[in-house]
């Protein structure tokens, strides 16, 4: 098997937040990338990363990279965005996803976790990110079917409920995390003859954080994390929740589901309709 040009794009669970080595972090991407054989790996995934700045910042240095396998696992901070808009998602996602698959590389996605599940947050504050989450997820695995993709599924209930997989901030996989990370996408690479090397090791190499320093963290840089990615969501937020608790009472939630169920539909089939003019 020749050597592989590894690049992974994203935002903080790629750029390794969680996983803190000396140099910085490492992460899930550094941890498959050796285990892939003996060629090169390039990580562009920058904290805070939405969709538009994976096709707009990270996506033109990565094809000039020329790489084999991409990587591209996006679209949290996306839910986190007053401006979240499924279809302007679907169609960034569509071209990055297009542009890797017509350059020959092979892409790696995946679907993962809302975060209201994972701070806790109460319903009404919770179903309303989750049900954003669930839109990105839905237009992530039509799409990685469309391209032919190497999915994950990050999303379900047993990886999410394994607090011992999860760092102190409760929205980045801890070390253990990144790893079971790493060697669930080893074993998809593998059934495609992608992985020259044996898994990565599911046991971690450090220590977990004690409490004290979890708490520390948590008060400090993990509040500011936080902070400056959901200052502009809270007010919306807020009224989000409002709706939630009026169509609850009503007991017409179910039309939110809906409503939330037909956007990705439109979003998709406006994907589908802007490839008819090149299909003809």
């Amino acid at each position: 098997m020749k050597p592989l040009r590894f690049v992974a794009m994203g935002d903080s669970l790629t750029e390794g937040v969680g996983d803190p080595v000396e140099e910085g972090w490492r992460g899930w991407a550094a941890l498959l990338a050796p285990t892939l054989g003996d060629g090169e790996f390039h990580n562009l995934a920058v904290s805070g990363a939405q969709t538009g700045d994976v096709l707009n910042r990270q996506l033109p240095e990565a094809l000039k990279l020329r790489p084999d396998l991409v990587s591209v696992v996006i679209g949290v901070n996306d839910t986190l965005r007053c401006t979240f808009d499924i279809r302007a998602v679907a169609t960034r996602l569509d071209e990055i996803y297009g542009a890797a698959a017509r350059q020959g590389a092979q892409l790696l996605t995946a679907c993962l976790p809302d975060p209201g599940a994972m701070l806790g947050l109460p319903g009404a504050l919770a179903r309303p990110l989750a049900r954003r989450q669930r839109a990105v997820n839905a237009v992530v695995h039509a799409l990685s079917e469309r391209y032919g993709a190497v999915h994950l599924h990050l999303a379900e209930d047993e990886w999410v409920a394994d607090r011992t997989l999860w760092s102190a901030d409760r929205l980045h996989p801890g070390e253990r995390g990144h790893r079971l990370v790493a060697v669930r996408f080893h074993a998809l690479l593998a059934a495609r003859g992608l992985a020259a090397g044996g898994p990565p090791s599911c046991e971690p190499q450090f220590p977990s954080p004690t409490r004290s320093a979890s708490l520390l963290w948590l008060a400090t840089a993990g509040t500011g994390w936080l902070a400056r990615r959901c200052t502009d969501l809270l007010p919306q937020l807020l009224t989000l929740a409002a709706d939630e608790v009026r169509h609850q009472v009503r007991g017409s939630s179910a039309r939110l589901d809906l409503s939330a169920t037909h956007a990705v539909t439109a979003a998709l089939a406006a994907l589908t309709a802007a490839e008819q003019p090149d299909a003809a």
